[in-house]
């Protein structure tokens, strides 16, 4: 009777499972540099569509016509003679001047008018605050 394993078998398993173990760490890399690449391929896309609408925005505010419009839009500007009126909707959502983080809908002179009232008055009275005394001559 024959052995099961014969010794040219054991070597040939030997052999294999070398390549095999031998060529897992480089097929490995190459699944994640092949990830990386495609993450580095979107980034990439998502930074040249970020770029062209800053080159579109620059072009826009080269344009006297544009800053025009948005100096009326956003600032309220106008010319010598003009009326502007300023409709603010209670019930709107879009506003157009609302900050950032929502906090507030009103327009940026108003806050700027809010914030000088406030600086211009006191709440609370100060308590350890000498009054001013003349210097000696």
């Amino acid at each position: 009777m024959r052995p099961a394993l014969t010794s040219r078998a054991a070597i040939l398993a030997l052999v294999l499972c070398a390549v095999t173990l031998s060529l897992a760490y480089p097929l490995r890399e190459y699944i994640a540099q092949r990830s990386e690449i495609a993450q580095l391929q979107e980034t990439r896309a998502h930074l040249e569509d970020s770029v062209a609408d800053l080159e579109q925005r620059r072009e826009d505010l080269t344009s006297d016509e544009h800053v025009e419009q948005e100096a009326r839009t956003r600032l309220y500007y106008q010319y010598p003679g003009e009326n502007v009126y300023v409709v603010v909707d209670e019930n709107s959502e879009d506003t157009g001047d609302q900050v950032q983080d929502g906090d507030s809908a009103e327009t940026w002179f108003a806050r700027l008018w809010r914030s000088v009232g406030e600086a211009d008055t006191t709440d609370a009275p100060v308590d350890g605050i000498p009054d001013a005394q003349p210097l000696p001559r």
